[in-house]
């Protein structure tokens, strides 16, 4: 009989706390049956536990002496505070007393406990957020969004290689296109980087359908778009904040007038279904990919829906045994070390980026 699923949660992460991460959990608990260890201030937890009636779902505390500021250095909270909540659920993880880990804390400290206590799968040289957007026609995948602000060519092409085996194991897609995000869709176009990166996923196996501007992010054409991780995440923060002015805007007009809120009742469904499509919550967190182990880095202003579905999201990646896809996959294919810091001389005879 399979081990029952577990999932460690920072409990004092993001900018609401036990607050949002409690419910959350408790709701994810309810829709995977997995056992969830609330990671933090016992205190704080309990107190937020009694409010939720929870008998009917297995959950734990962990109790911890220290909390991971959102503002402050994640260098700072790796040395110093080793009791931390951040720190603690991580350990959980490496320690194989959870199958997961979710925090809606200081996203660099997880990138920094990512890589210096679950540790990188061999080959990679930068783990990168992953997150999965909204389309037209399907969700996608935006790598990276936040991890790697400065990158190498190289680095871009792990990151196709990376999110290639998440769309494969994940969202069931046999053969994912991949693009990288730049300022035209023809070759050529773009900066030092983007060209450079362009000619190494050109030469790659990967399916490499050449550059995706950002007017065609939501096109739903591309399945995979690569990027660096300042790009990425000012793509993906660009795009909340549009969604959030736009919802604004309609709601505003459609309360001028009595036809305009009739029309608004009439539509309600409608409105309601579109409302929950484009909804951050409805998609988790962003995974950081490249690690020894399942870790999802979820918005510091998340709610408790998106905590759950965060969760929900790290139990299929158990279930689907996602990173020991990921793990075998990178291991099988021979461009890991090929496109990387010591093989990056490799790139294909004759293009722009040989090194």
């Amino acid at each position: 009989m399979p081990k029952p699923i577990c999932l460690a949660v920072d409990a004092m992460g993001g900018d609401f706390g036990p607050e949002v991460n409690v419910p959350g959990s408790l709701a994810a608990a309810r829709e995977t049956g997995a056992a969830i260890v609330l990671v933090g201030d016992e205190a704080a937890i309990r107190q937020e536990l009694e409010r939720h009636p929870h008998a009917d779902v297995t959950v734990d505390v962990v109790h911890t002496t220290q909390v991971a500021g959102m503002a402050e250095k994640p260098s700072d909270i790796l040395r110093r505070k080793k009791d931390s909540s951040i720190q603690v659920a991580f350990r959980l993880v490496r320690d194989g007393q959870a199958h997961g880990v979710v925090t809606a804390g200081n996203s660099g400290a997880a990138l920094a406990c990512g890589m210096f206590i679950l540790g990188r799968i061999a080959g990679v040289d930068r783990p990168a957020l992953a997150t999965i957007l909204p389309t037209l026609k399907k969700p996608i995948v935006l790598i990276d969004v936040g991890a790697n602000a400065d990158c190498k060519p190289y680095n871009l092409v792990q990151f196709g290689l990376m999110a290639e085996v998440l769309a494969r194991y994940v969202l069931d897609i046999s053969n994912p296109k991949v693009g990288i995000l730049s300022i035209g869709e023809e070759e050529g176009k773009g900066n030092a980087l983007t060209k450079e990166a362009y000619s190494l996923l050109k030469g790659s196996s990967l399916n490499f359908v050449g550059n995706v501007e950002g007017r065609d992010v939501y096109t739903g054409d591309t399945d995979i778009i690569v990027c660096d991780g300042f790009v990425g995440n000012v793509a993906l923060k660009l795009s909340e904040g549009l969604g959030a002015a736009l919802a604004s805007m309609l709601k505003t007009e459609l309360k001028k007038s009595l036809w305009s809120r009739l029309g608004t009742l009439i539509a309600l469904p409608a409105f309601k279904r579109f409302g929950k499509k484009i909804d951050y919550a409805e998609y988790g967190g962003a995974p950081i990919l490249g690690l020894n182990g399942i870790a999802i880095v979820c918005h510091g202003a998340s709610n408790a829906r998106a905590i759950s579905t965060a969760l929900q999201q790290a139990a299929a990646f158990v279930r689907k045994d996602a990173n020991t896809q990921l793990v075998q996959g990178l291991r099988a294919n021979t461009e890991l070390s090929l496109f990387s810091r010591t093989g990056r001389t490799l790139a294909p005879a004759g293009s722009d980026a040989a090194l």
